[in-house]
């Protein structure tokens, strides 16, 4: 087998070639906007991994980092679900437990986005899952608010890096050809609102307290215990999945931007190995990308392997040194800059509308003659079902020419915002409901292009930082709605307003960035 990429696209005056070995693969970046000797290095890689072609490896961990998609979505739902049945047993403010949700998460998107730059990815990508499994059983036995508060916010701190962590994790494994799955993968945060909500639909209806105002003791008030209970234990099986059947290997482009060129190509031979083929690959075509590239091994000192040098360097680590390389270049920076204002923006939005959606029903239901629990959770599962196929065509339209990352991205978050703008004209619960329909569409097909087009644009070793990045700023503005939420009328219809200005803001925000990652190779 030749490791070299059959291509009818001329060289790059930027391709590095060494002996038996050309890149031809096009990456996403212009030749200053890295460093050249990682970035030739992760060429030679890319081509691995394309030689490799898209096998078992890849098809297994496209089903085990679905996980951190369906977590992502399932579980800043959850206090929308159970917010009803929380606020009448103990007699208090759903917001705090809105608030308590958006710090958790702000505190995982900071500390697991970097974390996997600093001490690798595998154990990211497994402890994010186990960490919300075991806060959300501690969660159904909560005796109080704000022991329920507590784990909810430990239980987000989790979820806040499943998608910064597990995204970086799928983007450095899939061959060039097949990056578009990343936005595939936005099918599992689909499936996890829709199997939330067929969850919740006969626990919390069938054991909750009357709507009626009266007191609501917990002894008849366990179905959102039974949710939580219900839910935890499918995490903690996601987490058995990914732990113990399924060996994820560390990424061998973040094993390289730490200078490990040896553990980088074991890896990719494992992989190799795994999915029934060879590859070529050798440390010596690392070596030789990097000297042509202006490199050289000089003041590579052996690395004190002990457990408490090991800690030093993690905690040494956690400076501004991965965050300057997003910034490196203006074009560099100019896209980092948008892809952070982008995730503020729907950072805000989002939880305006969504995290009180089925609050927005009741209320809804009942002005226009139907406030029952049942339709509530009825129509909460129809809308979960219209995101599965938003995140399936978000798969296909990123791949044309005529779209790409940007115009899709852009065309359906305004039209994210349109929908939320004409739910505001519904008289009716059906009217209501057809609206929501289609925002539910366009909001899946806008959050599959947004969370692959994000880690597609960093470079591999500092994406964990750069995810961390935008999705902090989505968690810091998040803490905005439930802060709202405790001063305003949400009953009104402003918060739906102000959510659907925003978005269509954002979607004309998303044509200014200056890199369209269609066709070409992450680095």
């Amino acid at each position: 087998m030749s490791f070299s990429q059959e291509s009818n696209t001329p060289p790059e005056k930027n391709d590095v070639q060494v002996e038996g070995l050309q890149v031809h693969i096009q990456d996403i970046y212009t030749e200053d906007s890295l460093d050249p000797v990682y970035h030739a290095k992760a060429k030679i890689l890319n081509n691995a991994f394309q030689e490799i072609g898209m096998g078992k490896y890849q098809w297994r961990l496209f089903f085990v980092a679905g996980f951190g998609w369906f977590s992502d979505n399932l579980w800043p739902a959850t206090p929308g679900l159970i917010y009803t049945s929380v606020t009448r047993e103990f007699d208090v403010q759903g917001e705090w437990m809105l608030l308590a949700q958006a710090l958790g998460l702000l505190v995982g998107a900071i500390f697991w986005g970097v974390g996997c730059d600093v001490w690798g990815r595998r154990w990211s990508f497994n402890l994010t899952i186990l960490i919300t499994a075991i806060f959300a059983l501690a969660a159904g036995g909560a005796p109080n608010y704000t022991t329920l508060c507590a784990c909810v916010s430990v239980w987000s701190i989790g979820v806040g890096g499943n998608l910064p962590v597990d995204s970086a994790v799928f983007l450095e494994f899939v061959p060039a050809s097949h990056q578009y799955l990343l936005t595939v993968l936005c099918i599992w945060w689909a499936i996890g609102q829709l199997v939330g909500s067929l969850v919740a639909w006969p626990l919390i209806s069938s054991f909750s307290c009357p709507s009626a105002p009266a007191p609501c003791p917990a002894s008849s008030n366990k179905g959102w215990r039974y949710y939580l209970f219900t839910m935890g234990g499918v995490m903690m099986v996601m987490w058995f999945l990914r732990f113990f059947v399924f060996n994820l290997q560390e990424s061998p482009k973040y094993l390289m931007g730490r200078g490990r060129d040896e553990e980088a190509v074991a890896a990719v031979h494992r992989v190799a190995a795994f999915n029934g083929k060879t590859s070529n690959l050798t440390v010596a075509h690392l070596k030789e990308a990097e000297m042509l590239a202006g490199g050289s091994d000089q003041d590579r000192a052996e690395m004190d392997t002990s457990a408490k040098a090991a800690a030093m360097r993690k905690l040494s680590k956690f400076d501004a040194n991965h965050v300057k390389p997003l910034f490196a270049t203006r074009k560099l920076a100019y896209s980092t800059s948008i892809l952070i204002v982008l995730w503020a923006l729907i950072g805000l939005a989002f939880p305006l509308y969504n995290a009180f959606v089925p609050y927005y029903l009741q209320t809804r239901g009942a002005a226009v003659g139907n406030d029952s629990v049942f339709i509530t959770y009825r129509n909460q599962v129809i809308l979960s079902i219209m995101g599965i196929p938003g995140a399936l065509l978000a798969g296909y339209l990123v791949e044309l020419p005529i779209l790409g990352r940007r115009g899709t991205l852009a065309i359906f978050t305004a039209l994210t915002g349109v929908f939320i703008l004409l739910s505001t004209t519904a008289r009716s619960t059906n009217s209501y409901l057809g609206w929501d329909c289609g925002y539910s569409f366009t909001n899946n097909v806008m959050y599959g292009v947004l969370y692959a087009l994000s880690p597609e644009l960093f470079p591999t070793k500092d994406r964990g930082t750069g995810n961390s990045l935008v999705a902090t700023a989505n968690r810091i503005f998040g803490v905005m709605a439930p802060i709202t939420a405790l001063y305003a009328n949400i009953t009104t219809s402003v918060p739906i307003w102000v959510s659907g200005a925003i978005f269509v803001a954002a979607g004309l925000i998303a044509l200014l960035l200056p890199f369209e990652p269609r066709g070409k190779a992450s680095l």
